[in-house]
């Protein structure tokens, strides 16, 4: 007697749920190509940031990174008190230059790996050189607690905007750059470095 009964609710809740799926809508014409306007805008608003950087570097010197044809005569205030740091003494010899800030928990994290890849290359002609976006006060005491062997400079502002010419449009901390012996950028790398990288950087003179 009830047979009946089961088979008729089954089928009504088969033809509700067919109902139910047949009015769900499939996305319009139009709203695939809003989404797909987006994204393509998305693409084009980046490529068109990075195009406006390369426009705006001043020629290419060689022997120079690209974009900043003074490099070599900047010179800074070192982290050893009395003392300057000029880049023209690391000219014609595989720089690492490492953009970082005390306040910066990467760029702390990074500084042990930093100064074991300095003493285990410097032997091949390899320097390193740290340049402090900070105060001179903060980095003085963190480097008595954690000293580095490779010179340290306090740059501030000015190293800010260095970073930004040499590529890193956004500021990010840590920033490091790989020049070659030609002072030709090989490598750029925003975040904090692995040991890995390092290695494969090595090779890169």
């Amino acid at each position: 007697m009830n047979l009946p009964t089961t088979a008729t609710t089954a089928t009504t809740a088969t033809t509700a749920t067919t109902a139910t799926t047949a009015n769900v809508p499939a996305p319009s014409p139009s709203r695939r190509l809003l989404l797909a306007g987006a994204t393509a805008s998305v693409a084009i608003a980046a490529g068109a940031g990075w195009s406006w950087w390369q426009s705006q570097r001043p020629a290419t010197v060689p022997g120079t990174p690209d974009g900043v044809p003074d490099f070599w005569d900047k010179t800074f205030a070192s982290s050893a008190d009395g003392q300057t740091v000029a880049l023209r003494q690391f000219q014609h010899q595989p720089l690492l230059l490492n953009f970082w800030a005390t306040w910066c928990p990467p760029c702390v994290a990074e500084m042990p790996l930093l100064n074991a890849f300095f003493q285990q290359q410097r032997a091949k002609g390899w320097q390193v050189l740290g340049i402090a976006i900070d105060k001179p006060a903060p980095v003085r005491q963190f480097l008595a607690r954690q000293p580095v062997d490779f010179p340290v400079a306090l740059a501030s502002t000015e190293g800010s905007n260095l970073a930004r010419t040499l590529g890193n449009l956004g500021g990010g901390l840590p920033f490091t750059l790989l020049l070659d012996a030609q002072g030709q950028v090989r490598q750029r790398k925003i975040g904090q470095v692995t040991a890995q990288l390092l290695q494969s950087w090595s090779s890169l003179r």
